[in-house]
């Protein structure tokens, strides 16, 4: 069984929502369009992008064989992307069962800075009131909400 790393002081690993909606452009076209992007920095690797996958065309990517391990994040399956002709090999990876460590990059892809250009067009939704809201959303029966507020009608008199 491949060896298993913890991140830590001799190799940090930290994983921060970006704050900026950001688009990937394979071939002129865009792929991904995102305002809930990941930046993961690890030890003094430059530092990679992940994008949700439900942010993604995937239907420009398609699955190949190629797999590398990282001891610190796990097993990572590639992608090619494939549009009007050009073929990038394997320049999408993605870890589908991270170790616990990682577990934030669960269902998000990384893309090879050299086969696609990945820019800033404006700033993100602001991820904690997003939350905040979901949270707070209630399915009217109250189940969903972080705090359970009080009501706001009354109940029937019978």
């Amino acid at each position: 069984m491949p060896e298993m790393k913890l991140p830590g002081p001799d190799h940090p690993i930290t994983v921060t929502a970006n704050p900026k909606r950001l688009q990937v452009v394979y071939n002129g076209h865009v792929i991904v369009d995102s305002e809930r992007a990941l930046t993961l920095q690890e030890a003094t690797y430059p530092a990679v992008i992940y994008f949700p996958r439900d942010d993604a065309e995937m239907g420009f990517f398609g699955r190949t064989d190629h797999k590398t391990h990282c001891p610190y994040k796990g097993d990572a399956s590639y992608f090619s992307l494939n549009m009007d002709g050009r073929l990038a090999e394997n320049a999408v990876w993605t870890y589908e069962e991270p170790y616990p460590a990682m577990e934030e990059i669960r269902g998000y892809l990384a893309f090879y800075a050299n086969q696609v250009e990945i820019t800033e067009v404006g700033d993100a939704v602001k991820p904690d009131a997003v939350r905040e809201a979901i949270l707070h959303t209630d399915d009217g029966s109250g189940a969903s909400q972080k705090d359970h507020w009080a009501p706001t009608v009354g109940q029937p008199e019978g």
